[in-house]
């Protein structure tokens, strides 16, 4: 049995001897290796698949981690992880106490920082150059960024002060034209202009052979004349100096799978005295036949069949969140021409792809870009259109400041629909959407609704859509629990009280209303009869069901975001103002950042199950 090529790399030393012939037949390797992983417990295999050549060449390239070569988000990273020593550990990608999903600093020295998170790498990596200029080092800094992020603006921002800085640093930008579904906006056309511009990259070469021909004088000019350059790129092809607008060295567009070509302009790059960007154009989901049919599905995947690429199937068959907010949401606007809905290249993830198609005129997808996805909203809002924004939990903190002086200080009447609140598992501490009852409570104005079931989403909806000013409802990942019955409206401010108890009140928000039902039934089985209210807002807290939770004597709060700020902290600054003195016991997630795993699994290792919480609110009628 021929031995796998994969098997004699520990490092990406052990690529330096490697022929090309076999470097492409590693690239096969590493593609089945992520393929299998995955399968078993799902991950960013479409970005991972498009990006191995890149990876290879650019670790044939630099010297790591001596050189730091930096990735934007990091799900594109998965062939860094396997040429890094960490091939045994592959299998246990995204599990608890496995390896992470992403680049990670404590994971490896040859993660140069923590991703998870898009646009923020040229940042990152503009700050690794200053400090080896300050410290006299020639080592190389490079960084990977996909065309998605680059329409982020703090990408844009660093690449305006990188040419201020004109210090030497590699950027490539892998071109997949995709970022989970396929890019929109000005920046993804002018790349699609540079794709398609076979006849530039011609006549580019025929000229260069045709100065070269004429002798020392051409060749001069070939390498002097930037003004007969530069007119004629714009001849040939208007806007293709936009990156060298500011003060960059482009190269491109070049074939992102073709290790050999990619590692000689790397390497003639690297010499080069400034920033240089490298635009390679890649297949997103190359070497998979299902990801490359559907590379939108596969960017971040379940379990699925490798032979057929068909997701397992899930063990619980209710609709999603997601799901059941789509479903409404296209039902309210039905009846209201005014709604519309904006997201930020999440369309497939938040559920607004249903919307988009049946009203696309009322559909806004603004790319990588959520600051500018709330500032929009905020004017759509004031010119009497009902924006609902539909963005990820983790994602909304990259626009609090327009969440306050846009949304909040005009009272603009923005509907936040944050998806993926609370812990989302194999994703880890980047993706856990634990910080918006904080970052939100401090808002003026700013309502914020947490449903326990599918009616009860429904219902947030509907009553969301009906306020003036801003809302925000959040609700986390995976299948909605069914509401046993009619849901009663929503009305502000006003909590529900599923059950009564003279023993203590266990006071519960969104998904943990199902817990605190399980934690009543065992405190009853030890005969503490406890009440529940489902207390359906997290601002403004309904005054009258802390008044009642107080009079039992105990009150536990139950939340799934940090602990810190968050809705068990409102609780006893309502009670302060109030006057009521009630010893009260808070369940949330502690002052720390969460790793990957199974939500059941993180929440157990919190002690935010309940079985936890049980012992411990028992434990308070012991001592």
């Amino acid at each position: 049995m021929t031995e796998k090529i994969l098997d004699t790399i520990e490092s990406p030393a052990d690529l330096a001897d490697l022929s090309y012939e076999q470097l492409n037949r590693l690239a096969f390797e590493l593609r089945a290796e992520m393929i299998a992983a995955t399968s078993l417990h799902g991950g960013h295999l479409a970005p991972s698949l498009g990006s191995v050549e890149l990876i290879i060449a650019l670790h044939r390239v630099l010297d790591c981690p001596r050189d730091r070569l930096v990735f934007d988000v990091g799900h594109q990273a998965y062939a860094h992880k396997l040429l890094t020593g960490r091939r045994k550990q592959f299998k246990t990608l995204r599990t608890y106490e496995g390896i992470s999903g992403f680049p990670k600093i404590t994971e490896s020295a040859y993660d140069a920082h923590d991703s998870g998170h898009a646009s923020d790498s040229l940042s990152t990596a503009l700050g690794y150059a200053l400090a080896r200029d300050l410290d006299g080092s020639d080592a190389t800094i490079a960084a990977l960024i996909g065309d998605a992020s680059f329409t982020g603006g703090m990408a844009l921002e660093a690449l305006n002060d990188i040419g201020r800085a004109n210090t030497p640093l590699l950027i490539v930008l892998n071109d997949n034209g995709m970022s989970i579904s396929p890019n929109v906006g000005g920046f993804s056309t002018y790349l699609a202009k540079v794709r398609m511009s076979d006849q530039y990259t011609q006549l580019r070469n025929h000229v260069e052979d045709a100065f070269n021909a004429s002798g020392t004088l051409g060749r001069l000019l070939m390498r002097g004349g930037n003004a007969a350059k530069e007119s004629f790129k714009q001849f040939v092809l208007p806007g293709a100096t936009f990156l060298e607008g500011f003060g960059v060295t482009y190269i491109g567009p070049v074939d992102g799978h073709d290790i050999q070509t990619l590692e000689e302009i790397l390497r003639d790059a690297k010499a080069l005295e400034g920033p240089v960007v490298i635009h390679a154009v890649t297949m997103k989901g190359k070497g998979y036949g299902p990801a490359e049919k559907n590379p939108a599905l596969f960017h971040g995947v379940g379990p699925f069949d490798i032979a057929s690429g068909t997701p397992k199937p899930k063990s619980n068959a209710n609709p999603t969140w997601t799901q059941v907010f789509s479903d409404e949401l296209i039902k309210l606007a039905e009846d209201d021409p005014s709604i519309v809905a904006i997201t930020a290249a999440m369309a497939s993830g938040t559920g607004l792809s249903a919307f988009a198609k049946a009203y696309p005129e009322r559909f806004f997808d603004v790319g990588i870009a959520e600051e500018h996805a709330v500032g929009m909203a905020s004017s759509l809002a004031l010119a009497g259109k009902k924006p609902v924004v539909a963005i990820y939990s983790t994602f909304m903190q990259r626009a609090i400041d327009q969440a306050i002086v846009n949304v909040g200080l005009q009272k603009a009447h923005v509907v936040f629909c944050l998806d993926r609140a609370g812990l989302v598992g194999d994703d880890g501490p980047t993706h856990h959407g634990v910080f918006d009852l904080v970052y939100l409570r401090m808002i003026p104005n700013m309502r914020i609704l947490a449903p326990s079931s599918d009616g009860e989403l429904r219902m947030a909806l509907r009553c969301a859509m009906a306020l003036e000013g801003p809302v925000a409802i959040r609700y986390p990942r995976g299948s909605a629990p069914v509401a046993p019955g009619a849901c009663e409206p929503w009305q502000e401010g006003h909590a529900v009280k599923v059950r009564d108890g003279a023993d203590g009140a266990l006071l519960a928000l969104g998904r943990m209303v199902d817990v605190a039902c399980e934690v009543a039934e065992v405190a009853a089985r030890q005969g503490v009869e406890l009440s529940i209210w489902d207390m359906r807002w997290a601002k403004p807290i309904d005054a009258d069901a802390l008044r009642d939770a107080a009079h039992t004597g105990h009150i536990f709060t139950l939340e799934d975001g940090v602990i810190t700020g968050g809705f068990g902290s409102g609780v006893l600054e309502l009670l302060s103002d109030m006057g009521e003195s009630c010893p009260v016991r808070r369940f949330g997630i502690p002052d720390t950042f969460v790793t990957q795993g199974p939500v059941d699994k993180l929440f157990e290792v919190l002690g935010l199950d309940a079985e936890s919480i049980s012992a411990e609110v028992l434990a308070a009628y012991q001592s």
